[in-house]
């Protein structure tokens, strides 16, 4: 699916007001639900509170509660994409919009989810300005909101050399790593299943071995599965 790339002012909800302003229909970053519900059945029970940040117009929590989960809250930055999903979903109970910026969701309380699903939204604000001050902001958040035990699934373009070392700098997390190949369009998705729920193992702190394993500029997105440490 896409990719981001350059400088951009994405942590600014104008940009994305234009952008979503001329986008016909619903775009999913990366990968759609199908291609992931195996690894999230794995990992996030149907009784569970999810946040999908960054949740743009992608028809993926959508996919959830097809699925059966039954507490989905979506946030983005951007009014004129929340004003259109709270539309095109309102008669489905199981999905709340909200617009919130990622970097401060104080009207959250501490420990509110139970996992929180991130595709594309952290790779976003690392390819605006001020990345990594930004992006930091980002993860204390996640990390706040998230119960202790919680999930914060990461599907992102990144390397386990640049992912791991901005995700441990928060010092939140123990992470498992998926790989998940991209998809063509129209491509299916059921020749991956059998391996995505089958994490690497990571054998050392900057995660060359994986990318060792996979080989030079693989086609792949990187799924991290981060479980909140207990912090009290």
């Amino acid at each position: 699916m896409g990719t981001l790339g350059g400088t951009q002012a994405y942590g600014e909800p104008s940009y994305w007001d234009d952008r979503y302003k001329n986008e016909s229909g619903p775009f999913d970053w990366y990968q759609k639900y199908p291609s992931l519900a195996p690894l999230i059945n794995l990992y996030i029970p149907r009784h569970h509170r999810i946040l999908v940040v960054g949740c743009g117009n992608a028809a993926f929590s959508d996919g959830l509660a097809d699925d059966g989960y039954q507490d989905v809250i979506n946030i983005d930055i951007s009014s004129v994409v929340v004003e259109a999903m709270q539309k095109k979903y309102a008669n489905r109970p199981q999905l709340k919009y909200m617009k919130m910026d990622v970097r401060d969701m104080s009207e959250f309380d501490t420990g509110s989810f139970d996992a929180i699903i991130d595709k594309g939204t952290l790779d976003s604000i690392l390819c605006g300005q001020n990345s990594q001050q930004n992006a930091a902001k980002m993860l204390h958040e996640i990390g706040r909101v998230l119960k202790d035990k919680g999930i914060y699934v990461l599907i992102t373009y990144g390397a386990p050399s640049y992912r791991l070392r901005l995700l441990r700098g928060s010092s939140f997390w123990t992470i498992k790593l998926h790989v998940i190949e991209k998809l063509c369009p129209n491509e299916s998705s059921e020749h991956q299943k059998r391996e995505l729920t089958k994490p690497f193992v990571l054998e050392d702190d900057d995660g060359s071995s994986v990318e060792e394993a996979l080989g030079k500029n693989p086609d792949v997105h990187y799924i991290y599965v981060c479980t909140k440490v207990l912090t009290g």
